[in-house]
């Protein structure tokens, strides 16, 4: 199948399907010619990729989950290198909740500081003399 119907077939557009080859999770035949040719595997890997990147994995965190379809597995996500490669999202997602945590703690704080000053009614804090 040319790259127009993978694209639709896999539900992507034909620049992101080049962009999945120029990152090496495509690897296309090509025709005397030169034109890339893409079978229904491609499909399954572009799908999947899709999908991963919708999770905030990067093209690169993708590689184990396509290199465990190429080994022949019906899922991505059933080799060891898959597996850590989702413990490693869920700790980059727990380092920025906690990072979130944070910011919205000392929001929270200076609101209650400003709120407080406001009844008050003193001098002008400024963020130094806040912390």
């Amino acid at each position: 199948m040319r790259i127009s119907d993978l694209a639709a077939r896999a539900g992507v557009t034909v620049k992101a399907v080049r962009y999945y080859e120029s990152q090496g999770l495509l690897k296309p035949e090509r025709e005397a010619n030169g034109y890339r040719t893409y079978g229904d595997h491609d499909v399954v890997v572009v799908r999947e990729v899709k999908a991963l990147l919708s999770l905030g994995l990067t093209a690169e965190q993708t590689y184990p989950f396509i290199e465990c379809l190429r080994a022949g597995n019906d899922r991505a996500d059933v080799c060891p290198a898959s597996l850590t490669a989702y413990r490693t999202r869920i700790a980059e997602v727990d380092a920025r909740i906690a990072e979130l945590s944070d910011l919205r703690a000392k929001l929270t704080e200076l609101l209650a500081d400003a709120e407080s000053w406001r009844k008050r009614g003193s001098g002008v804090p400024t963020m130094e003399t806040r912390n």
